[in-house]
């Protein structure tokens, strides 16, 4: 389903400030939202891209940018989530891009034998807070270059989901405002369906697999891959 929002200014707190956190952070200001920004290693070495962004933007520690954003993107080694605050993010929307890399993060048992996904792993470490399912998987070159204003015949899609229909309702806003329609894959239970080497992983917005053409995605095509997408176990 491909939801239709209206969009207001915000502020995005981004706990993360790499590739994809970056990315996202560039479309915000672009689009009029403010940013805090945030990472492990403290405020002071984000001063660059703070200088880059512009007025709009500033840095924090990771507490201080969950309890600023209006919508909090968690953009963080999946083996850091539980190091995610949780007070500060209670009641609030949570973007989640992680993805499961067991050379990076080491083996997570639920993980392997896919009781659980990643972002329900998060969800279950922040209870009060609506986690929504995003960004995990496009390059953050193509995010970049993809982003089309609202009817524009080019634009793509991406692939959300999440548990709470207002939180998701939220996230489709957000990224309307950044140059992409959201296209809403169900619950956070079925976020299996676009994680790490799904067919619908980043090879999505490439042309033919070739990450140096971004291809638009439209929902009939990320469908056709959702469609595709196997489990781990299926596949053996």
């Amino acid at each position: 389903m491909t939801l239709n929002p209206t969009t207001a200014p915000q502020t995005i707190g981004l706990i993360g400030a790499g590739n994809i956190g970056g990315t996202i952070a560039r479309l915000a200001v672009a689009a009029g939202h403010d940013v805090v920004l945030s990472n492990s290693r403290g405020p002071e070495t984000l001063a660059d891209l703070v200088a880059e962004l512009g007025p709009r933007a500033r840095a924090a520690t990771p507490a201080e940018a969950a309890a600023a954003g209006d919508v909090v993107v968690v953009t963080v080694p999946l083996k850091a989530y539980r190091e995610v605050p949780v007070e500060p993010l209670v009641g609030k929307v949570v973007i989640d891009t992680n993805n499961y890399y067991p050379e990076r993060d080491g083996q997570i048992p639920e993980l392997d034998d896919e009781s659980t996904t990643t972002s329900e792993l998060l969800q279950a470490h922040l209870p009060q807070s609506h986690v929504v399912k995003g960004f995990n998987n496009i390059y953050f070159e193509h995010l970049r270059t993809l982003a089309r204003p609202s009817g524009d015949p080019e634009r793509s899609a991406l692939l959300i989901a999440g548990d709470d229909a207002g939180a998701k309702a939220t996230v489709a806003a957000f990224l309307d405002s950044i140059g992409y329609d959201a296209h809403d894959v169900g619950p956070l239970a079925e976020g299996w369906r676009y994680q790490r080497d799904t067919a619908a992983y980043a090879a999505a917005y490439a042309e033919d697999g070739d990450f140096t053409k971004p291809r638009r995605a439209t929902p009939e095509h990320l469908d056709a891959l959702l469609a595709a997408s196997k489990r781990y176990r299926d596949m053996a």
